[in-house]
């Protein structure tokens, strides 16, 4: 193999280990959960009492139509 070939295969291989590690950091990128900000965190929490305050009105209905 000559000078020339020698440095393109070698040229070639650094960029496929730095296009492999660049899509091994974008995919643990993508697994890692994004931060709520203040705002999704307030909607979770309201969207939370929310469901209880339904599940909590749900019962009692079963309760009164049982009772009747």
């Amino acid at each position: 193999m000559s000078n020339s070939q020698y440095n393109e295969q070698n040229e070639q291989d650094e960029l496929q280990k730095y296009l492999e590690e660049k899509a091994k950091q974008e995919q643990e990128k993508e697994q890692e959960p994004e931060p709520l900000s203040a705002y999704e965190a307030c909607v979770l929490r309201e969207s939370a009492k929310i469901h209880e305050l339904i599940a909590e009105a749900q019962k009692k209905t079963n309760e009164h139509l049982e009772d009747e």
